[in-house]
């Protein structure tokens, strides 16, 4: 097995270990106890987020290798393979856990997108390329850190407070620089580099930034319109 899979997989099994502490750790309030899987399920997806920025911050790593900004098919900095590894097992951890905990009718657009990042971000594990390009994707993590605290304060029912109020407008901001920006610039990048690209993996790419793309326009208007217009 390669260093990388190895990482997937000891990534996969921390965050289950992980999830499944959490209710001890983090105890439901009595709002949330009748969906503790979900509490948890949340919990889990946050430290995941706080991943990145905490100890690997993705735009530090830009800002400290610049070469990576022009070539993010084969160049990438120290523990950024790996970092995108844990990712992978992250993601396949959160399949995994809506796939036994959550009907299908309800996940199935988490489920796609689950799939969609794991075949994507799988590619640069297994080639050891493209780790730029993922790192680059990692940066919509940052704005994730605020829409799981959205969901966790929703929750524990503190819609009607300050810091959820004041969580929603970081979340639309950090949604619009992290997520929209990020995805459209990433298009570009693919639609410029198409000729130094194989087929396949600009297939892939293409595929992938056209199913990211409309679902996170459709999910930023679905909180504009809820935290804003309701």
């Amino acid at each position: 097995l390669s260093p990388g899979l190895l990482v997937v997989a000891g990534s996969f099994a921390a965050f289950r270990l992980l999830n499944r502490a959490l209710e001890r750790l983090v105890p439901p309030p009595p709002s949330a106890r009748r969906n503790r899987w979900k509490w948890r399920n949340i919990w889990t997806s946050l430290a995941h987020s706080a991943l990145p920025d905490t100890h690997s911050p993705s735009p530090c790593r830009f800002y400290l290798h610049p070469e990576m900004s022009k070539d993010l098919v084969g160049t990438h900095p120290p523990g950024a393979h790996s970092l995108v590894a844990v990712s992978v097992g992250y993601f396949l951890e959160d399949f995994v856990d809506m796939l036994c905990n959550q009907k299908l009718h309800q996940s199935w657009e988490l489920l796609f997108h689950h799939s969609v990042v794991i075949i994507c971000f799988g590619i640069a594990v297994l080639l050891h390329q493209y780790v730029g390009f993922a790192l680059v994707a990692l940066l919509v993590e940052i704005n994730s850190i605020f829409l799981h605290l959205r969901q966790i304060l929703l929750m524990a029912n503190l819609v009607h407070t300050t810091c959820y109020r004041l969580n929603s407008l970081i979340n639309l901001g950090t949604y619009v620089v992290f997520r929209i920006a990020t995805l459209a610039w990433m298009t570009r990048w693919l639609f410029l580099n198409r000729h130094n690209v194989p087929p396949a993996t600009y297939a892939v790419g293409t595929v992938g930034m056209a199913i990211m793309t409309p679902m996170n326009i459709i999910l930023f208007f679905r909180l504009l319109r809820s935290d804003f217009f309701k």
